[in-house]
């Protein structure tokens, strides 16, 4: 128990570390059009983190992205390439957290309805859900938006590692509903939170945490989008029940 104590703390000090870049580390610029699926969570007007196009209704992203104060004004951005202009900016309706998180970084998810309709293009698109959960070996794209000019849009590719090794490194916090990638100079930094890991054109992974930028002992870890696949379609549908409470 003091073990994971330990690690949970040392997780929220990676996370909210003040002078960590916000971008993708190793990444090429790309346009939104290489991307599509990919959102803007803004706060108060400016981008916070990112987040992923599951329908022109809802939208996906890390639990740890969702701010606790009920004063936040929460916004979408897509269809830009910018992270804080261009394409459409929509209002956030309901939100639904998943009653797991908060224990630990298991179950670092949560699902967004909007309140009204994206207009799909082919700058705004959704992407479905994997069945399954990536190989260790494959190769799995990483995108979000970063400090580069005005919020350039940023892609990069990663490898995805054996659970075991990331245990190795960040300690028994690490859990089957993980996933772990990296590459050599390549990944995320903290603050990349709630983007999108695609492999084969589906959903695999959302940005969870990883320790600095790449750093070449401490691989990233990304929720495993299939291991929580039933809770997200049933948020999905809890969403739309008339009696769920608006934010």
């Amino acid at each position: 128990m003091f073990t994971l104590w330990i690690f949970l703390v040392f997780v929220v000090v990676l996370i909210s570390a003040e002078g960590i870049p916000e971008r993708i580390f190793g990444g090429h610029s790309v346009p939104i059009s290489a991307v599509p699926w990919q959102a803007s969570l803004q706060q108060n007007g400016k981008h916070t983190c990112d987040a992923v196009i599951y329908s022109d209704q809802i939208v996906i992203t890390a639990a740890h992205c969702i701010p606790s104060n009920n004063s936040t004004e929460i916004t979408i951005r897509v269809g830009s390439s910018k992270g804080n202009s261009g394409g459409q900016l929509v209002n956030v309706s309901t939100i639904q957290i998943h009653e797991g998180f908060g224990q630990s970084w298991s179950n670092n998810i949560a699902v967004i309805r909007l309140k009204t309709s994206l207009r799909m293009s082919a700058n705004v698109k959704s992407i479905p859900l994997a069945d399954s959960s990536p190989e260790p070996g494959s190769s799995a794209s990483v995108s979000g938006w970063g400090r580069l000019g005005c919020y350039q849009l940023l892609e990069t590719t990663v490898n995805i590692k054996d659970l075991n090794s990331c245990q190795t490194s960040y300690g028994q916090g690490i859990t089957k509903d993980m996933i772990c990638a990296a590459a050599e100079g390549i990944g995320f930094c903290s603050a990349a939170s709630g983007g999108p890991l695609v492999s084969e054109g589906k959903l695999v992974g959302i940005v969870s945490f990883g320790k600095g930028c790449a750093h070449p002992d401490y691989p990233g870890i990304y929720v495993d989008v299939a291991q929580l696949k039933s809770w997200i379609l049933k948020a999905i549908r809890k969403l739309f029940c008339p009696c769920t409470k608006k934010v």
